[in-house]
Protein backbone atom coordinates (compact mmCIF):
# COMPACT_ATOMS: atom_id res chain seq x y z
CA UNK A 1 0.00 0.00 0.00
CA UNK A 2 1.28 3.45 -0.92
CA UNK A 3 2.08 5.77 1.96
CA UNK A 4 -0.05 8.85 2.53
CA UNK A 5 2.04 12.02 2.58
CA UNK A 6 1.38 14.06 5.72
CA UNK A 7 3.06 17.37 6.49
CA UNK A 8 3.06 18.47 10.12
CA UNK A 9 3.75 22.20 10.51
CA UNK A 10 5.01 23.09 13.96
CA UNK A 11 7.67 24.98 15.90
CA UNK A 12 10.08 24.23 18.72
CA UNK A 13 8.93 24.46 22.34
CA UNK A 14 5.25 24.15 21.47
CA UNK A 15 3.30 21.88 23.81
CA UNK A 16 0.28 21.90 21.50
CA UNK A 17 2.56 20.73 18.68
CA UNK A 18 3.93 17.93 20.87
CA UNK A 19 0.39 16.76 21.66
CA UNK A 20 -0.57 17.02 18.00
CA UNK A 21 2.38 14.90 16.90
CA UNK A 22 1.27 12.19 19.35
CA UNK A 23 -2.10 12.13 17.56
CA UNK A 24 -0.31 11.48 14.26
CA UNK A 25 1.83 8.77 15.85
CA UNK A 26 -1.34 7.01 17.00
CA UNK A 27 -2.75 7.18 13.47
CA UNK A 28 0.41 5.52 12.08
CA UNK A 29 -0.91 2.33 13.66
CA UNK A 30 -3.97 2.52 11.35
CA UNK A 31 -2.60 4.13 8.19
CA UNK A 32 0.64 3.99 6.18
CA UNK A 33 1.76 7.57 6.83
CA UNK A 34 4.86 9.34 5.57
CA UNK A 35 5.08 12.23 8.06
CA UNK A 36 7.28 15.20 7.23
CA UNK A 37 7.75 17.65 10.12
CA UNK A 38 8.31 21.29 9.10
CA UNK A 39 9.42 24.02 11.51
CA UNK A 40 7.58 27.15 10.34
CA UNK A 41 10.30 29.38 11.85
CA UNK A 42 12.73 28.18 9.18
CA UNK A 43 10.63 29.62 6.33
CA UNK A 44 9.26 33.19 6.36
CA UNK A 45 6.33 32.33 4.06
CA UNK A 46 5.25 29.43 6.28
CA UNK A 47 5.68 31.56 9.40
CA UNK A 48 3.41 34.23 7.96
CA UNK A 49 0.83 31.66 6.83
CA UNK A 50 0.70 29.43 9.92
CA UNK A 51 2.02 31.37 12.93
CA UNK A 52 -1.26 31.49 14.87
CA UNK A 53 -2.61 28.18 13.53
CA UNK A 54 0.06 25.65 14.48
CA UNK A 55 0.18 22.79 14.68
CA UNK A 56 -1.22 22.22 11.19
CA UNK A 57 -1.71 18.85 9.50
CA UNK A 58 -1.69 18.77 5.69
CA UNK A 59 -2.54 15.60 3.78
CA UNK A 60 -1.27 15.47 0.21
CA UNK A 61 -0.75 19.25 0.33
CA UNK A 62 -4.21 20.10 1.69
CA UNK A 63 -4.51 21.63 5.17
CA UNK A 64 -7.04 19.46 7.00
CA UNK A 65 -6.69 20.30 10.70
CA UNK A 66 -4.99 22.84 12.96
CA UNK A 67 -4.70 23.97 16.56
CA UNK A 68 -6.04 21.34 18.94
CA UNK A 69 -5.96 18.38 16.59
CA UNK A 70 -8.93 16.05 16.33
CA UNK A 71 -7.83 12.46 15.79
CA UNK A 72 -11.28 11.59 14.41
CA UNK A 73 -11.29 14.46 11.91
CA UNK A 74 -7.83 13.50 10.63
CA UNK A 75 -8.83 9.81 10.52
CA UNK A 76 -11.89 10.70 8.43
CA UNK A 77 -9.73 12.57 5.89
CA UNK A 78 -7.23 9.71 5.77
CA UNK A 79 -10.03 7.24 5.08
CA UNK A 80 -11.18 9.46 2.21
CA UNK A 81 -7.65 9.45 0.76
CA UNK A 82 -7.26 5.71 1.25
CA UNK A 83 -10.70 4.86 -0.14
Amino acid sequence: MEKIKVTFYSKENCSLCDKGFLVLQQLIEEFPLDIHVVDIYKNDDLLEKYQIMIPVVAIDGEDVEFGILSKNKIRKRLLEKKG
